[in-house]
């Protein structure tokens, strides 16, 4: 790989961590990023709340797990030596009830086993003298996260992979892949690019970007919206750092929590809602080709069937403040609805099998002179450099099988 050409398609935060890491492995390899926006990391990376995730909540066992445990300490790592602002501040996971209390402890083993440290149960007393609003009965003190600037770090990578004499090329979308013999061709509106390795790290439209490069889309990306709410200024007394609940297993995403951002401010959120638009921020956003493409899937109809209750509430409450007000005081009994303001939102990137099952773990498809990343969930900010090392390896595998 040390001699090869090599383009990265995504300028996302795990497109810039796998330029940077291939650059550090085969310097001698000319390595080009592209990106379809007008800048880097304004996608899933731009519009997530900036929490670093040390890998509590997955199986042992997993991918997600180890590159988590790994990709939070190269985080931080990278953040100090860069000069990009981070906060390890830690976070409680609260259970709002005695019901809740089994899975709490449940969670516990699973972080013992996946190796954070530090890890432990509180009572009430302790909760609140670090948290003095929260409610519940118990919470896991969980030291290890925190939170960071996404862009900042996407901004220091670039400036990294550049100074190796990488290129980032943006306004780059790919409209065409093709094959030259054992390499590529990819078409772009910003150029022609031609590369012997293909690495696809294209977040929402992965599976597309696959499907250029001539593989089958059984895997579906479909996007779902988070939307955010901000705590307003004379109410941010309320929360100091990280709040989370104790997710519910019957029911695939985490749940709504509090999060303190690294440039001041805190967010509360967020839902999950399908939206009609890969890149749909908006509830009014519409892309019929995104909207045909969910709509004419079958592995959502199975995925509707399986979780019809979660899917309502959702949809309620992404419309209904008091709603969304309610599921927040489980955390935090004081906080009103009047105490929330509008935030942003962002879209996941969720890739569904045939079957209506979440890919619940990072997925990959090697080729000899190609590797496409399909689905990379929470952590992959976090991990981002974790899995760029990976994907350098896999990288390396391939092209050398």
């Amino acid at each position: 790989m040390n001699s090869k050409r090599i383009i990265v398609i995504g300028g996302g935060i795990v497109g810039l961590a796998t330029a940077y890491r291939l650059g550090e492995r085969f310097p001698g390899a000319r390595i080009v990023v592209l990106e379809k926006e007008d800048g880097v990391g304004r996608h899933q990376t731009g519009h997530n709340s900036g929490v670093l995730h040390c890998g509590l909540y997955y199986k042992p066992g997993s991918v997600k797990a180890r590159l988590a445990v790994s990709g939070i300490r190269q985080m931080v790592e990278f953040c100090r030596e860069n000069g990009v602002a981070h906060d390890v501040c830690g976070k409680l996971v609260v259970a709002a009830d005695e019901t809740e209390l089994p899975r709490l402890d449940a969670l516990l083993e699973r972080g013992i086993a996946n190796g954070l440290e530090g890890l432990r149960r509180i009572g009430r007393e302790e909760m609140r003298e670090i948290e003095p609003h929260v409610g519940g009965v118990a919470a896991l003190r969980v030291p290890q996260e925190g939170i960071v600037d996404y862009a900042g770090v996407c901004g220091a990578l670039v400036a990294r992979i550049e100074a190796r004499g990488a290129r980032v090329v943006t306004g780059a979308r790919v409209e065409r892949l093709r094959r030259d013999g054992a390499g590529w061709i990819a078409e772009t509106p910003a150029g022609v690019f031609e590369a012997d390795f293909l690495i696809a790290c294209a977040g929402l439209h992965s599976d597309r970007v696959a499907g250029l490069a001539g593989e089958r889309r059984e895997v579906r990306i479909l996007p779902f919206r988070g939307e955010y709410y901000k705590i307003r200024p004379e109410r941010q007394s309320l929360v100091r750092n990280l709040i989370y609940p104790v997710p519910d297993p019957r029911f695939p995403f985490l749940g709504v929590h509090f999060t303190r951002l690294i440039h001041g401010g805190i967010e509360a959120g967020p839902n999950a809602v399908l939206a009609f638009s890969r890149e749909g921020y908006r509830k009014t956003d519409f892309d019929a080709r995104d909207l045909a493409d969910a709509l004419t899937y079958g592995g959502l109809w199975r995925f509707l069937r399986r979780y019809p209750a979660m899917c309502w509430y959702e949809l309620r409450r992404s419309f209904s403040r008091e709603l969304f007000c309610r599921s927040l005081q489980r955390l935090v009994p004081e906080i009103q609805s009047d105490d929330l303001a509008t935030g942003g939102s962002g879209v996941r990137a969720q890739a569904i099998s045939p079957e209506g099952e979440l890919v619940q773990d990072f997925s990959f498809i090697a080729r000899p002179n190609a590797l496409h990343v399909l689905n990379a969930p929470s952590p992959a900010a976090t991990a981002s450099l974790a899995i760029g090392a990976e994907i350098a390896d896999m990288a390396a595998k391939a092209a050398a099988g």
